[in-house]
């Protein structure tokens, strides 16, 4: 198997317990009696956990090298990610959920960092089908999830289960990834620098996008169960819909960015989000709710994928500090938006939550602009 298809793999089967998780959060809420603010303060536990992560993490990896950090991070993601489920309080909760935070920004880091290095090896352009791999594993967990809520297995034994399923086939596919070379070439303990113009412009792009899909990821059972009574398998639906069109998106888009360049097709991609939100918030029915999360999710496809390959082409400071800069700023977003939304769905309800989307969304359309790839 050759480095960039190795690469690919691991993309895969990185977020498969996570995404088994994200079907279960309802039944979670319901067991420890929450309401939406409740669940929205519990859900900030992952946000907490990657600020006090990620602002270091881009001098570790580069001292320690991609490789190593994915192969010790597979370990580590594999424990953590089974602890929110065993949450008996929202305090619990909160404190799994910001370990996994730590866990997950980490390893993802790392996965990134590879997948730029394979490009750049290889002269392939594969960021797009990483991610759209990963997109894959999170539908693949999210079903899984949604098959265990219709067997009425505890979300305990379910989500530990997909875990250490996984971890072996990830734990060899990252050791046979080729040597890091550039380990050691930014020490932990190098001065802080600020971040260039260009890349707080990629940062406020990427951000609304990755907000509406840590939304979609938190909030699309809760909302297809509280406004639509949808039950049983019904309820994850949502989200396995949403993450097959993120899949379908990002397997077409190295293609159509070769074809019509990054800044244009971000900008088809954010107009087709703001359509689907749109629909989503406005829906009289589940069934149209569907389609809004479908092309919601065709819509963010592409998004953070740019991102990360327009933040490591600039050359102020190693690939691997711009993309955790980055990735600090699309997994705050992604982690921000859900509590967000639940302190509003406690006021206003969750088609409200939802229609705050919409601004995010819409400055992501206007830094589309500055997704220049430097060479």
């Amino acid at each position: 198997m050759s480095f960039q298809n190795r690469v690919m793999a691991i993309f895969f089967l990185q977020p498969i317990a996570f995404g088994s998780w994200l079907p279960r959060i309802p039944e979670i809420q319901a067991r420890m009696e929450l309401g939406p603010a409740d669940l929205a303060l519990a859900l900030l536990g992952m946000p907490v956990g990657i600020l006090s992560t990620l602002p270091v993490a881009g001098r570790v990896v580069s001292h320690i090298g991609g490789k190593t950090t994915v192969i010790a991070g597979f370990f580590v993601f594999s424990v953590i990610v089974c602890l929110p489920a065993f949450s008996r309080t929202p305090v619990e909760l909160f404190i799994a959920l910001a370990l996994l935070g730590v866990a997950m920004s980490t390893l993802e880091l790392g996965l990134n960092v590879e997948a730029d290095r394979a490009e750049k090896d290889t002269g392939l352009i594969i960021m797009n089908r990483c991610h759209g791999f990963w997109s894959l594993g999170i539908m693949a967990g999210s079903l899984l999830g949604s098959t265990m809520v219709a067997m009425a297995t505890p979300p305990e034994w379910a989500i530990m289960a997909a875990a250490f399923v996984v971890l072996p086939f990830a734990v060899l596919a990252s050791l046979r990834l080729p040597p890091d070379r550039e380990a050691g070439s930014a020490p932990p303990h190098a001065p802080f620098k600020l971040p260039s113009s260009a890349l707080l412009g990629i940062c406020a792009f990427v951000f609304g996008i990755t907000m509406t899909e840590g939304a979609i990821a938190d909030w699309s059972a809760v909302y297809l169960k509280d406004v639509f009574k949808t039950d049983g398998m019904m309820t994850g639906i949502g989200y396995t819909i949403f993450a097959s069109m993120v899949a379908a998106g990002r397997f077409s888009g190295d293609h159509l960015k070769q074809r019509f360049g990054a800044i244009l097709l971000a900008r088809g991609c954010g107009a087709a989000a703001l359509v689907g939100m749109l629909i989503v918030v406005f829906a009289w029915h589940g069934l149209v709710t569907l389609a809004g999360f479908g092309l919601v999710g065709i819509g963010v496809s592409v998004g953070f994928p740019l991102a990360v390959t327009a933040a490591a082409s600039l050359k102020d400071r190693p690939a691997a500090a711009n993309v955790a800069i980055l990735s600090f700023m699309a997994l705050t977003g992604f982690l921000i938006g859900p509590p967000l939304i639940g302190f509003i769905a406690e006021v206003s309800g969750l088609r409200v939550g939802l229609a705050v989307l919409i601004v995010p969304l819409a400055i992501s359309l206007a830094f589309t602009r500055m997704l220049t790839v430097r060479f």
